[in-house]
């Protein structure tokens, strides 16, 4: 059979220019009180459609699981699941200003490692009429009601805007707006199927400081397709209730990138079970399993080395276990590199920075455009 074990050593993109540097000025995203309100035409986003949500019926709108979730999955699992990571909002203006109004769902806007932009910041991108999403503007949240310009004097011209969601916090309700008479035209989501990615804090956006620099949201621009980020902090675990959640799903590939969460043990037990309910429901449809990433301090902590060489060991056999199983279609990405090699990608050795997660979707890149391309 032939193998589908990707290294990164194999695949490796140039970062070019080091780390972005984020241009926020603190005077465009001050709370100052609008317009007259009856200068802006407001626009409900949960009559206009998003994506990066899997399932319609969700106890709130903004839910990443369904409703029926709840008393089937951990409790953890479920109150993480309100989050809006990897959510987005699509939509076409030709407005000079933009303008949101938003409800946080936690009172929690920040964590001690992760900046309230990342964590309750809604972050707008901007279609360059090249083919190339820029980044354009986010929000600073300070409370949980707000209502302030995300962007003033844009250049004249209509463009595609996305419009990603918090990362670690959900959302009530979401407007956008523009003065009146601007154009603006919600767009549905996309019919291409999205790549799903299960997984842990890192899946789930710890430390990006904006939503969109979550490696899934990058990959999402670079790869132009949608995504669902299913990444729980802490309780990406594999667990059999999960999985049967994501195999009512019907995505262009799976990724399964949990270790973080796990140890030799439960690799062991949770990783071949996963596989075959998955395989159940989607004979032919990619799964990928990646290795955990190396804390960038490793060389110094003995018991971290150990670490993650039993529980990669764990998810080799498994992953051998099932291909001479015969389970078609399944991948294999070692994680040594995801952070790079000169240990200055995470903010606490374990969550990327925004220098690590451009580094974590360098690795994935080159390898989903490989399954990809074969389907």
């Amino acid at each position: 059979m032939k193998s589908n074990y990707y290294s990164r050593r194999q695949f490796t993109t140039q970062l070019v220019g080091g780390a972005i540097t984020l241009g926020l000025t603190p005077a465009l995203f001050a709370q100052k009180p609008l317009i007259s309100e009856d200068a802006i035409d407001w626009y409900d986003v949960k009559e206009k459609g998003i994506e990066g949500k899997g399932w319609s019926k969700t106890k709130r709108y903004f839910d990443r699981f369904p409703s029926k979730a709840e008393g089937t999955v951990r409790e953890e699992v479920w109150n993480l699941s309100r989050h809006s990571a990897g959510i987005c909002m699509r939509f076409v203006s030709d407005s000079p200003n933009i303008y949101v109004r938003y409800s946080l769902y936690l009172d929690r806007l920040a964590m001690s490692h992760m900046p309230a932009t990342g964590v309750s910041g809604l972050d707008l991108y901007g279609n360059d009429n090249q083919g190339i999403d820029r980044w354009v503007a986010v929000v600073r949240p300070d409370k949980k009601e707000i209502e302030t310009a995300i962007a003033k004097d844009l250049a004249p011209g209509s463009r595609l805007y996305t419009l990603y969601l918090p990362l670690y916090n959900g959302v009530d309700s979401l407007e956008v707006g523009v003065p009146k008479g601007e154009s603006f035209k919600a767009l549905a989501p996309r019919k291409e199927k999205p790549i799903l990615f299960y997984g842990t804090s890192i899946m789930h956006g710890a430390c990006a400081s904006r939503p969109g620099m979550a490696f899934p949201a990058i990959l999402g621009r670079r790869l132009r397709r949608p995504t669902i980020n299913l990444g729980f902090s802490g309780n990406g675990c594999m667990e059999i209730e999960v999985a049967a959640l994501l195999a009512e799903l019907d995505p262009c590939a799976y990724v399964i990138d949990c270790l973080p969460n796990m140890n030799e043990t439960t690799v062991s037990e949770r990783t071949v079970p996963l596989v075959k309910k998955l395989r159940e429901a989607h004979n032919q449809t990619p799964i990928l399993l990646v290795e955990d990433r190396s804390f960038t301090n490793t060389p110094f902590f003995p018991k971290r080395k150990s670490h993650h060489k039993k529980s990669r060991g764990a998810l080799k056999k498994a992953y051998a276990e099932l291909t001479d199983a015969g389970i078609a279609n399944l991948y294999y990405m070692d994680g040594d590199y995801l952070l790079g090699e000169d240990g200055e990608g995470a903010t606490d050795g374990s969550h990327p920075s925004d220098l690590g997660m451009i580094r974590y979707a360098d690795a994935y890149e080159p390898v989903l455009r490989s399954i990809l391309k074969q389907f």
